[in-house]
This record gives structure tokens, sequence and C-alpha cells, in this order.
């Protein structure tokens, strides 16, 4: 059975029956995605985090959320794992939190000394992992693909998508 084609404007670069997963862009990202968790992961131990827990300092860090619901936003992950990531980043004494004065129901995250001068060297490991993947690359080639990611998170935002 055939399902029905849409109407609308949307690209068929895909066929469910000539699918091959090792020519899907999703898998292909996917496995880059591993790529860099592992090489970031090796690179960041010595600073006592993981490849997951860099994330939030840094949006800390560059003020991009200062509560564990604005961090998982913006990382799109769930909140409660959020709230467990952060249990850990306070356990290392990187973040603390403090009650919101104006209402008491919110609870603000801030980098300790100690969290900012790791959060410094965060940048450069980044870069170094992700040079290390662009070997080989032109920098029109990399802006080009930096833009084709972006406009792929644009056609894939306007959709309505359970999460």
């Amino acid at each position: 059975m055939r399902r029905a084609r849409s109407s609308s404007n949307k690209a068929e670069h895909y066929r469910g029956d000539k699918y091959a997963i090792d020519d899907s862009y999703g898998y292909l990202m996917r496995r880059l995605q591993a790529s860099l968790l592992r090489h970031i992961d090796k690179r960041i131990r010595p600073y006592d985090l993981t490849a997951l827990q860099w994330g939030p300092l840094l949006l800390l860090a560059q003020n991009k959320g200062n509560t564990a619901a604005a961090l998982a936003r913006a990382l799109e992950i769930d909140t409660g794992a959020m709230t467990r990531m952060v249990d850990r980043l306070e356990t290392k004494k990187l973040v603390r939190r403090t009650r919101s004065t104006g209402d008491r129901r919110v609870v603000h995250l801030e980098l300790t000394s100690e969290g900012r001068r790791v959060v410094e060297q965060v940048p450069f490991v980044l870069a170094d992992v992700l040079n290390l993947h662009l070997t080989g690359f032109t920098r029109a080639e990399t802006e080009q693909f930096v833009d084709f990611l972006r406009r792929m998170i644009g056609n894939g935002s306007g959709t309505d998508v359970a999460r």
C-alpha cells in the first residue's frame, strides 16, 4: 500500500520505497553528532566535565538563560533531565542556585568562580573538535554547511510536531 503524496511544496528528495539509511542526512548527522560528542568528551575530561555538561555552563556564561527551565528549552531537553544535570554541576561547585527575590518559586542559576574558570576553556575545546571535523573544507564550504543546517532547522521549526 502506497502513502498518498502531500500536495504542499515539500521537497521529495527521499522516497520510502528507495530509502537507504547510508544516504540519509538524518543518519549521517546522528553519526556526526556521536563523533563530536566522543571527541568533546575526551578533550573536556581534564576539566571534570562530560560532553553534555558544557552546554548549560556555556549558556549561563553567555547569558542565554539563568533557570533550569530556560536552559532545558535552549538545549531542547526535558526539564527533569536538566534539573539532574544542574544537581551534578552544583555538586562539582560549578553552579549555584539562588532564589528569585521577585518570585520565590523561581530558582536562578549562576556560575561560581570555579564554573567561570572552567567554562573559559570550553570554546577552545569546541573549536578544536569542530575544526577537526571540518578538515579539508574551505571557509566558504563551512559557511554554506552552517547555512544549510540553519535552513533545515527553520524548515522543521514551522511544523507542528508533538514532542
